[in-house]
């Protein structure tokens, strides 16, 4: 784990302070880059979201589906808990708080947002952070492949459905058109693109002048989350500054559902009798977030100054130290499954 995803909420926290700040200082700036929008996709965020994804897209390696025979346990159970668990028990914690516990500290229209970026989030399984999750955990390289591969295909056909349907349950007004291109536009054609990407560089099949393809690339990803989370505060400066509990209020769900997801895949592991090295990618690929898709869609959705695209980002602040802790468990629990 390089030093950048190790301290990845340090870097973010650094990002929230840095976007605040210049926030404040220059707003006109920030609204000019709020301005420069087309067909309701702010062409700069939609540019450094692509920097994010597609060097995600371009590690999937789609040829590893031929082998899902091989491991259908693990499988299905990263299936159902991703599509029929995870997306279904967001929403539920969403509403339960920011509809009755949290009611009387956020306005309605505000709730709304929180609750639809969290169900964004709950919608989008993780596609790249679950490798290095998967490597902390020792857990089985090829099975973690097959499942990010299987997880990205259902990805561009369930994501916008469940998303809609959720978002709607909610009393959420979804404007379909807009929900439909950001799949197109953030799954669909950066996967495509990645799968070109892939086969070109890797015709040997040694690997070699892909990884150092993506090895160049990784700094413009780095780039990319970081002016993302610097724009996105900037211009939710004035909000957060006016409402600073808002920040915590959207985690304390989001926590619960993190751990609460791990808990019910891992025991589900267990009972499947899968071994630890399938059991702890297939637990952890739920829990933790394709956070970058989510902040994408909920800012074309709802837009750059929206409590949904606040609530993304909250998902990144609090992602990695947590998923660490669940790294850490899941390797002091290696004995449960001997």
């Amino acid at each position: 784990m390089g030093l950048f995803e190790r301290y990845l909420t340090v870097w973010v926290g650094l990002a929230i302070l840095v976007g605040m700040l210049l926030g404040s200082l220059i707003p006109n700036t920030f609204a000019v880059i709020a301005s420069m929008e087309y067909a309701k996709v702010n062409l700069v965020i939609a540019v450094l979201i692509w920097l994010m994804i597609y060097p995600m897209m371009v590690q999937v390696d789609f040829s590893a589906i031929k082998n899902v025979g091989k491991q259908t346990k693990g499988l299905s159970l990263t299936i159902v808990i991703n599509w029929l668990v995870k997306p279904f028990s967001m929403a539920l914690l969403g509403w339960l708080f920011f509809k009755g516990l949290f009611a009387d500290w956020v306005d309605p229209q505000t709730a709304n947002e929180y609750i639809a970026g969290m169900i964004l989030l709950g919608v989008a399984p993780c596609t790249a952070m679950v490798f290095v999750w998967s490597q902390l955990t020792k857990g089985d390289a090829n099975y973690t492949l097959i499942q990010v591969s299987i997880n990205d295909v259902i990805m561009i056909f369930a994501f916008a459905p469940i998303a809609g349907f959720l978002l709607g349950a909610t009393d959420i007004h979804v404007p379909w058109d807009t929900l439909l291109a950001s799949v197109v536009l953030y799954v669909l054609i950066p996967l495509i693109a990645g799968a070109i990407t892939r086969k070109r560089l890797d015709k040997a099949n040694d690997h070699s002048q892909l990884n150092g393809f993506l090895s160049k690339m990784k700094p413009w990803s780095i780039i990319g989350l970081i002016a993302t989370v610097v724009l996105l505060f900037g211009f939710q400066s004035e909000t957060i500054l006016a409402k600073p509990q808002a920040i915590l209020l959207i985690a304390i769900p989001l926590l619960i559902q993190t751990y609460g997801i791990f808990a019910i895949a891992y025991w589900l592991a267990k009972k499947f009798k899968l071994p630890h090295k399938e059991a702890a990618p297939a637990s952890l690929i739920g829990t933790s977030n394709f956070f970058e898709l989510a902040v994408a869609v909920a800012i074309s959705l709802f837009g750059l100054q929206s409590g949904a695209a606040l609530a993304t980002v909250v998902g990144v602040l609090v992602e990695v130290p947590v998923m660490l802790s669940l790294v850490w468990f899941a390797n002091r629990t290696r004995h449960w499954f001997a």
